[in-house]
């Protein structure tokens, strides 16, 4: 009996370990299945840091490129505003300097002699409106009699022996001289103090 005891237990125990074989082989193949799904989702976790640092330099191209073209739009904005202030001090200077003949003619008509006052008083009214136009658009007019001589500011047509007049002085205006801030338009033209 002792050995069919003996025959028993170790019948039992070849057919424990033949089932501890296959539950260990069946944990193996479950684990085998679950680490399978796992790869490709270590995988896409490798992936996506990659995909996000692209993504990353991606976005920060656009923005630098954003930036870029936002300062190149600004820049031109800025040219072109000033490119059209000069513009127009340009225009004005022209237009303005096409009309100070007529200028001329107004302060000689003012100068000369006239009997019936009402007519003198209609011209020096039509100067008085020119003038007024004239500073509106930022014309000066250029600083002469008595002013020391500029040649950035006057035209010198003719050297005199003027009494009370210092030497490099403006003794004469010829034809008064016009600017618009620093650019002249036309200058004076004067007779110089020897």
């Amino acid at each position: 009996m002792e050995n069919s005891d003996s025959l028993d237990q170790e019948q039992s125990v070849q057919t424990e370990a033949p089932a501890e074989e296959a539950a260990d082989k069946a944990a193996d193949a479950g684990a085998a299945e679950n680490a399978q799904p796992e790869a490709p989702a270590a995988e896409a976790a490798e992936e996506q840091p990659d995909a996000d640092e692209k993504l990353a330099a991606e976005l920060a191209q656009v923005k630098d490129q954003l930036l870029r073209t936002m300062a190149e739009y600004d820049n031109h904005r800025k040219r072109t505003a000033k490119e059209k202030l000069e513009l127009r001090a340009d225009i004005i200077s022209n237009v303005v300097a096409d009309f100070l003949p007529v200028m001329d003619n107004l302060e000689r008509a003012l100068a000369a002699e006239c009997t019936d006052g009402n007519y003198k008083q209609g011209v020096q009214m039509i100067y008085d409106s020119f003038m007024a136009t004239l500073t509106k658009l930022g014309v000066t007019e250029i600083e002469s009699d008595g002013a020391d001589f500029d040649p950035q500011l006057h035209q010198a047509v003719q050297r005199v022996d003027e009494e009370g007049v210092e030497s490099g002085k403006v003794a004469k205006t010829f034809a008064k001289g016009y600017k618009i801030n620093d650019k002249v338009i036309r200058f004076a033209m004067v007779a110089v103090a020897n």
